[in-house]
């Protein structure tokens, strides 16, 4: 159980680090918000549900390449830490500038309102494939959470754990956002939501940088 325990914080961390990342306007939530705002809310849960299968694609495929690296070179640790950081500081760099913008939210919607729900699902995974911003992500978290001493749990369970996040968090942005009332309130207090963030950020960043060695 200690051992379990020796690990525990880092997992959190990867999973907060995660959470408030995917809450940060991006393309991923803005197409979500933009369809369920104009075509409903069961294709916004749609397209949600596949830029969370693409999550859970970039989580695999990120796990699998950092465990490579580091069975054949150790110091790789240190450089994908240095990597994690940066982009966790730059984040926070984009969340304060976006909390002193006096601009309000614009969410996209996805072309093709008379699109299928397969259709949607389909939209939402290469949304999500193709953000270049996900693969940073997974770097930065993967880091956060997996030492080089770390057992194969580990890594499964932050990409279930972020699976799951992912799934609860951009069906809860379709439902939201199908209402107008939801809408309304986001604008009232995203410029505090957008501060908040990047707090935690350039915590985790810092954090990172510094256990580098």
């Amino acid at each position: 159980m200690e051992h379990v325990y020796d690990y525990l914080p880092g997992i959190i961390l990867a999973y907060s680090a995660f959470l408030l990342t995917i809450l940060s306007p991006g393309p991923n939530n803005f197409a979500v918000m933009g369809t369920s705002m104009s075509a409903g809310r069961t294709s916004g849960m749609a397209l949600a549900l596949g830029v969370t299968t693409g999550s859970f694609c970039w989580a695999v495929m990120t796990l699998m390449g950092f465990s490579a690296l580091l069975a054949s070179y150790a110091g790789a640790l240190t450089i994908i830490k240095v990597m994690g950081g940066l982009y966790l500081l730059w984040l926070a760099y984009r969340s304060f500038r976006s909390a002193a913008s006096a601009r309000d939210i614009d969410p996209a919607t996805v072309d093709g309102a008379e699109r299928s729900l397969s259709g949607f699902y389909l939209r939402g995974f290469v949304i999500q494939m193709t953000n270049p911003k996900a693969a940073f992500t997974w770097i930065a978290v993967i880091s956060l959470g997996l030492q080089s001493s770390a057992s194969a749990w580990v890594g499964l369970s932050i990409v279930a754990g972020t699976t799951l996040i992912a799934a609860i968090v951009h069906c809860a942005y379709a439902m939201a956002f199908s209402m107008a009332s939801v809408v309304r309130g986001y604008r009232k207090v995203r410029r505090l939501v957008q501060g908040a963030l990047g707090v935690f950020f350039a915590f985790a960043g810092l954090r990172l940088l510094a256990s580098r060695f």
